[in-house]
């Protein structure tokens, strides 16, 4: 099997297509190592954060909630996009009261992921939530969410049977089991 020296790709310039509200579409021109010429189609996205909340009866905070690129309602773990310049660990506390009117007295982050890195700059940072406390703070006015209690190997079982299907939120139970 042959090998090859990976160099990073040279931008050249880049052209917006779309300015959103969440992301930003782009096209960029891109010079490869081999001195060839190529072009990226971008989705920029300012990144966002995952929660895996547990609570003191070993249940976790679950989210249901209609996703229109999806076309179904999904069951996952909490999450929410990243405001410009904010700390993840701030936004996952914040977006953890926000969608399940709980807070963390315990957070601690368990990496992250790159959700599609062929096409999007979206990182999203993963949490583990323990102590947690109810106190709510106000939905986003799009959001409609119907927040469960899930014992954690149920949630395991919901991967394996189909019912969890987002990829953070397997990536994030799976790290949580693996640490367990």
């Amino acid at each position: 099997m042959e090998t090859y020296d990976i160099s990073p790709e040279i931008p050249l310039s880049e052209t917006p297509i779309y300015s959103g509200r969440v992301v930003n579409l782009v096209v960029a021109d891109v010079q490869l190592q081999n001195g060839m010429t190529s072009k990226r189609e971008l989705v920029r996205h300012p990144g966002a954060v995952a929660i895996v909340a547990i609570d003191a009866t070993d249940h976790l905070l679950l989210v249901r909630q209609y996703r229109f690129a999806a076309q179904q309602v999904m069951t996952e773990i909490p999450a929410g996009t990243l405001n410009p310049g904010e700390d993840p660990a701030f936004c996952a506390g914040r977006e953890l009261q926000e969608e399940t009117g709980y807070k963390a007295g315990e957070l601690i982050s368990l990496g992250g992921l790159f959700v599609a890195p062929g096409y999007t700059t979206e990182f999203i940072h993963l949490f583990l939530a323990y102590d947690l406390s109810e106190s709510r703070l106000a939905m986003d006015d799009d959001e409609f969410i119907d927040v469960q209690r899930v014992p954690f190997n149920d949630a395991l079982a919901m991967i394996d049977h189909g019912q969890i299907i987002d990829g953070k939120s397997i990536v994030a139970l799976l790290k949580v089991a693996r640490l367990r």
